[in-house]
């Protein structure tokens, strides 16, 4: 079951982007970043501006392909959080199946301007 609070159409860009991953749409995906925009995942340093989140979606990113299910979305007035499964496939061919939350921040025009991503996986 998806939750949707939807009062600046935010959360269609943040469903728009995950289809675009999906779809392995480099291109359109990271135009949906403001050029200075930064990313910060585990395990990578953090990527500010579109060509460096191009060289990580274009390849550098472990994923070969999956899908998300965005299970449960909030919204402010200009940040989005969701929380979700993500199946899929490494370059490796491993198998990966786990829950992720993201948190978007968006700038005036509707672009992201952050995001950071957080993984639920047994570390400790």
């Amino acid at each position: 079951m998806t939750a949707i609070l939807n009062t600046t159409g935010h959360v269609t860009s943040v469903h728009r982007y995950y289809e675009l991953v999906d779809a392995g749409d480099v291109t359109g995906l990271v135009n949906m970043f403001s050029p200075d925009a930064t990313y910060r995942r585990p395990g990578y340093a953090p990527m500010v501006g579109h060509e460096e989140m191009s060289a990580f979606y274009g390849g550098a990113r472990v994923i070969r392909e999956g899908r998300h299910t965005v299970d449960k979305v909030v919204e402010s007035a200009e940040e989005v959080a969701v929380y979700g499964t993500f199946n899929g496939v490494l370059h490796d061919g491993r198998q990966v199946d786990l829950r992720f939350s993201d948190f978007f921040e968006f700038t005036e025009d509707g672009h992201f301007a952050r995001r950071d991503t957080f993984f639920f996986a047994p570390l400790v």
